[in-house]
């Protein structure tokens, strides 16, 4: 078992493009787009900054959306009488990714995306990593 200090002072992989990603409202996984704008590679492909949170450029849907807090989902649930209605999903994130850690690398100076990054969904949906693209390179 790990002490605070070890827990707190552990690397994260770094997030690459093609990473999966899943929300906890959707019905399916999405994927991690990453345009090569701030040429830092990482295994060949792209490396991701916490600002790469953009709908469907960065943000793949994730098949359906079951929060009622969607409008969409809480049209149909009503139209169905109650009974929870799953509509397309269209990512919405509030704001740019949340670092799992402290941002002590940048790319492209943003600071970097490491796997225990999260994304929150204007509908209420946290979407987090589940595979970052790539292990062998890590963000402190």
């Amino acid at each position: 078992m790990l002490n605070k200090k070890q827990q707190t002072t552990m690397s994260s992989p770094q997030v690459c493009a093609g990473a999966t990603l899943q929300c906890s409202f959707g019905s399916a996984s999405g994927v991690l787009n990453v345009l090569p704008t701030n040429r830092t590679l990482v295994g060949g492909v792209p490396a991701a900054n916490i600002m790469d949170s953009i709908p469907v450029v960065n943000i793949t849907p994730f098949a359906f959306c079951r929060s009622l807090a969607n409008p969409t989902v809480a049209s149909a649930t009503s139209a169905a009488m109650g009974v929870l209605t799953s509509m397309p999903c269209v990512p919405a994130p509030s704001a740019p990714w949340i670092p799992g850690g402290a941002p002590t690398a940048l790319i492209g100076a943003i600071p970097a995306l490491d796997a225990q990054g999260t994304l929150i969904c204007a509908w209420g949906g946290v979407i987090k990593v589940m595979q970052p693209g790539q292990y062998t390179t890590l963000v402190p």
